[in-house]
């Protein structure tokens, strides 16, 4: 019987995630009014991090459709082409890198530390419960020509 992290695996969508994740932010701002702080220009900065976020989520996922693959998270095994190139050229994870742009710029929409805190957590979690698992479902699926990928490109950025 697997461990109860093994079974966490892959078992959320990372948008809900990234939702659970935007809707603690927002709590944290609106209970823990101790936390904000002042930042200049913050509409701007949170704005362009969202559509940097929403801008790199649509190519990353117009590139899975061009490749025919499936953008099912819970079922990485499914994937039938490995994607490399567009935003995949620059990031492993393009869409959960533009998962946490929107979030940080969520969190500085809020201005508050607590919500912007809650990001390394988000983060941290995707790169274990989703990311890991994916890694070696794709290592499984593709071999040789994952791991020359994953050689090349980081995880991140």
């Amino acid at each position: 019987m697997p461990g109860f992290a093994a079974r966490l695996e892959t078992r959320i969508p990372p948008p809900l995630l990234a939702l659970a994740a935007g809707a603690l932010m927002w709590l944290a701002a609106r209970y823990a009014p101790f936390a904000a702080f002042a930042l200049p220009a913050r509409m701007y900065l949170a704005l362009g991090l969202g559509a940097a976020g929403l801008v790199l989520d649509a190519a990353a996922l117009a590139a899975f459709v061009r490749a025919r693959t499936t953008v099912n998270p819970l079922r990485p095994e499914k994937s039938s082409a490995l994607v490399r190139s567009g935003a995949y050229r620059l990031s492993r994870n393009p869409m959960y890198l533009g998962l946490a742009l929107l979030l940080a710029g969520w969190a500085i929409w809020l201005a508050n530390a607590l919500a912007l805190a809650l990001l390394p957590a988000f983060v941290a979690w995707l790169d274990r419960f989703q990311i890991r698992p994916e890694e070696r479902a794709l290592a499984a699926r593709f071999g040789a020509e994952y791991e020359a990928y994953r050689a090349r490109v980081r995880r991140w950025l």
